[in-house]
């Protein structure tokens, strides 16, 4: 299934599945006895959250963020706003943040100093993809799914106002569908 709108597929729909059943063995593994919550980021984290689940063979409990560091363009505003905070006490609990993509890094700065703050026994960071290209942040990220470079991504979880979230690939988006607008802006 290839969306007129994308320019090219960069992640198949298989590849990300090895990707998420391997990082669910590893994290079955490196936390198996361990009070785990893991955390994701709606909505883009949502997909990869549910799939990696499935994958790991431990009992977890699962909660849920919403935050906000993005305008109308692709690029980070640097202001983060909570629009949903956890339901879950993670205090003395291992913490996974599960998130979709990471670029400057800003966005997920702020929320390992929020969520560090609640005192957890744990936390780290699980990303399936890495544009590490943008990065302004040093973040330590314990489990990558993979590297991307600094191209304007869609699919499995990842949109662009709200629409190709459902593309079971990860896929470059084809510049006319944005530029566009943005000229207008």
């Amino acid at each position: 299934m290839l969306n007129d709108d994308i320019e090219k597929v960069l992640i198949t729909e298989a590849e990300i599945k090895y990707k998420i059943h391997e990082l669910g063995g590893i994290i079955s593994n490196e936390y198996s006895g361990k009070d785990l919550v893991m955390v994701s980021v709606l909505r883009g984290g949502v997909i990869f959250m549910a799939d990696l689940v499935r994958s790991i063979s431990i009992p977890v409990t699962i909660d849920f963020m919403a935050i906000s560091s993005y305008g109308p363009s692709t690029d980070t505003s640097g202001v983060v706003r909570v629009l949903k905070d956890l339901e879950e006490n993670i205090n003395d609990r291992h913490v996974l943040i599960v998130e979709d993509i990471i670029d400057t890094g800003l966005t997920l700065s702020y929320l390992l100093r929020s969520l560090k703050a609640r005192e957890p026994a744990g936390l780290d960071v699980c990303v399936l993809l890495d544009k590490s290209a943008r990065r302004i942040v040093d973040l330590p990220i314990k489990y990558k799914g993979f590297d991307v470079p600094d191209v304007f991504v869609v699919g499995y979880g990842l949109d662009y106002r709200q629409k190709y979230r459902n593309l079971p690939y990860v896929g470059i988006l084809n510049k006319s569908v944005y530029e566009e607008e943005w000229a207008n802006l």
